[in-house]
């Protein structure tokens, strides 16, 4: 059984931690708050009291946290993944965050005689869940073709956008088409309120055609049965469109 080191267990990572166990790999776990991880710990994960301690378990560390600036206290901060991790690991930053930033943890990585690949990913909580999240991977090819066993435990679609920081670039571009995508739906569904229409009617008669998207099928009948529970934190979007 080989073994994993999994850092920042939250909407996402319980989801493709629980993937990673039924994919048969030994996963050690590590958050800001161990209640966060029970869910994981209860399915087989093997928690760590320290980021450290959490690291040095493995030689695939993957991380998923949520902002930039959490990024960097993992990677940088004391006690942190770069200091931590054993020569000759490899680094997977699937976190949303700045592309400059996945370029600095390559960089160093290298210097270090590690590895890194920065691997955003998309799909949402139920993508997490399901293990068909969107991947888009920044760095070496080699790096990555080493890591698509794990990677296809998380995610169906997963492709190299090119160096470092490139997976980060990608990220902004679907983020962006995101944010345009759910404002329609939402100021379509709206209209059809305001006007006597059957909101459930309005989703069945438009998905079909070229209206028809993954946010109108999946988030379109949410948004009709007032179903606010998050998939995805809307201050992680605005940070998203900080960046891009």
């Amino acid at each position: 059984m080989q073994d994993l080191s999994f850092i920042g267990i939250g909407v996402m990572g319980r989801g493709m931690v629980a993937n990673l166990l039924k994919g048969g790999y030994r996963v050690h776990v590590y958050s800001r708050r161990k209640g966060s991880a029970e869910g994981v710990i209860a399915l087989g994960a093997q928690w760590h009291d320290t980021l450290a301690g959490c690291v040095q378990a493995a030689d695939t560390i993957i991380t998923m946290v949520g902002y930039p600036k959490d990024v960097e206290e993992v990677y940088f901060g004391k006690g942190g993944i770069l200091e931590s991790a054993r020569p000759g690991a490899t680094l997977i930053d699937m976190t949303t965050t700045e592309p400059g930033l996945a370029r600095r943890i390559d960089k160093l990585a290298q210097e270090r005689g590690m590895f890194a690949l920065d691997a955003p990913v998309s799909g949402g909580d139920s993508g997490a869940r399901n293990g068909t999240l969107s991947i888009m991977v920044g760095g070496e090819e080699a790096v990555m073709k080493r890591c698509l066993p794990v990677l296809g435990l998380m995610g169906k679609s997963i492709r190299l956008m090119g160096p470092a920081g490139a997976g980060q670039h990608t990220k902004m571009a679907n983020q962006i088409v995101i944010a345009g995508t759910v404002s329609g739906v939402a100021e379509a569904l709206a209209y059809a309120r305001t006007n006597g229409l059957d909101q459930h009617k309005v989703l069945e008669a438009i998905s079909g055609g070229a209206a028809g998207s993954w946010q109108l099928s999946n988030n379109g009948p949410k948004m009709v049965a007032g179903d606010d529970a998050p998939g995805f934190f809307i201050k992680h979007f605005i940070k998203d469109m900080d960046i891009a």
